[in-house]
């Protein structure tokens, strides 16, 4: 039997630059109490919590959650690159749906370091050896940052597919600050325009500087719980989890000399399709979208691969602002990763946080009008995609 998933509380705090923000275990415990505030829930009504961080010791999930009391419960620690979040959140869902557990709490956080991602153990095997041969073998190896070679290669490999222009890519940022504007929790607030974002240093082209999500420190977290929790504590209309699946990456990632490929589009793909289909649902009924807009090219291809548009119909949907306001689907409202920021383990439940936040009609300055169902994408390389659907019952 599997039970009905509710979200019952969010919470974050506002992110932060690497080296201006407090102790992982302060956000940590900070998001999770407003998360528990949010749905009035009591800590000790808790009985397991999951939490996400990329960049840490072994049991720094332990070291946050015990901020939060001693009650024995299980921690679990959990580590999947930058879909380290929505893994956490994915594992909490599980053990409600299963009916092993009737509220759990879910948290990420990261506290990172400035600079563009490095390995930590270089006196073994690295995990993405497979994903750098590919990448030897398409286009080479330069001096950009390894991530931004990878979804840059894709950018570019679409651009000569499609004929793309690099505005375009650009375009994807500007429509990120104007969001961002408006979210008070977004590392960058300050608008730019499509000059702006095409002047500033190119990193590795089509990508410049402002197509680039910045390193960054944060935390949020979310309560879930079943019917039954749900209805002793009075909560009705809540936001459900409606359908959610993982992938990991299939033969197509390294065998098909393709650099979308092998960031990821046909984990995405696959990903979205099994949620539309346990949902009974399709991309036409999503009215608001958090995608893993990691930089501009992930965000462009992602459109297709969630189906918000067709094979190569990318560049008209950006410029018709079918992916803001006005438009289709409101993509991003809270900023994105690109200007929100991505503290890696904590994005997966930024992402949870506006979308419930947007669902109840609570996102302020930024609510997209009427929303009810909601569509989320956080992508990890190495790899694994999470995407998940909510609907407000």
């Amino acid at each position: 039997m599997t039970h009905k998933i509710n979200v019952i509380g969010v919470g974050m705090v506002p992110f932060a630059k690497p080296g201006k923000s407090e102790e992982y275990y302060v956000m940590a415990a900070k998001a999770a109490r407003a998360a528990l505030a949010d749905a009035g829930v009591a800590f000790d009504e808790v009985e397991q919590a999951y939490a996400g961080y990329v960049f840490g010791d072994s049991t720094c999930g332990q070291r946050a959650i015990y901020e939060l009391g001693l009650t024995g419960i299980p921690v679990f620690n959990v580590n999947n690159n930058c879909s380290t979040g929505s893994s956490a959140l994915m594992l909490g869902a599980q053990a409600v749906a299963g009916g092993l557990v009737d509220c759990v709490l879910v948290v990420g956080f990261e506290q990172m370091e400035a600079g563009a991602l490095s390995a930590k153990w270089t006196d073994r095997a690295n995990p993405l050896d497979r994903f750098v041969g590919v990448m030897n073998e398409e286009q080479g190896f330069g001096q950009a940052p390894p991530a931004a070679q990878m979804f840059g290669g894709a950018g570019r490999e679409y651009r000569w597919k499609h004929g793309t222009k690099r505005e375009t890519f650009a375009k994807i940022s500007v429509k990120a600050r104007q969001h961002a504007a408006r979210n008070p929790f977004a590392l960058f607030r300050d608008v730019l325009s499509v000059e702006e974002v095409m002047a500033s240093p190119e990193v590795f082209d089509p990508l410049t500087r402002y197509q680039c999500c910045p390193p960054t420190c944060g935390a949020a977290a979310a309560v879930l719980c079943s019917e039954a929790f749900a209805r002793k504590h009075g909560i009705s209309h809540p936001v459900v989890i409606a359908a959610q699946a993982m992938t990991t990456d299939y033969a197509s990632s390294f065998e098909e000399h393709s650099m979308i490929k092998m960031v990821g589009f046909d984990m995405a793909k696959a990903a979205a399709t099994k949620v539309y289909e346990q949902a009974g649902l399709g991309p036409k009924d999503v009215d608001v979208v958090e995608l893993h807009d990691c930089f501009t090219a992930n965000e462009l291809l992602t459109y297709e691969a969630l189906g918000l548009c067709g094979e190569g119909e990318a560049e008209k949907f950006i410029w018709d602002g079918d992916n803001t306001y006005g438009g289709r689907f409101v993509t991003n409202p809270s900023g994105g990763l690109l200007s929100k920021g991505h503290p890696l383990g904590a994005t997966g439940l930024a992402q949870c946080t506006e979308l419930v936040w947007q669902l109840r009609g609570q996102a302020e300055k930024r609510q997209v009008e009427g929303a009810k169902i909601a569509l989320q994408h956080n992508l990890g390389l190495g790899g694994a995609c999470v995407v998940t659907l909510y609907r407000r019952d």
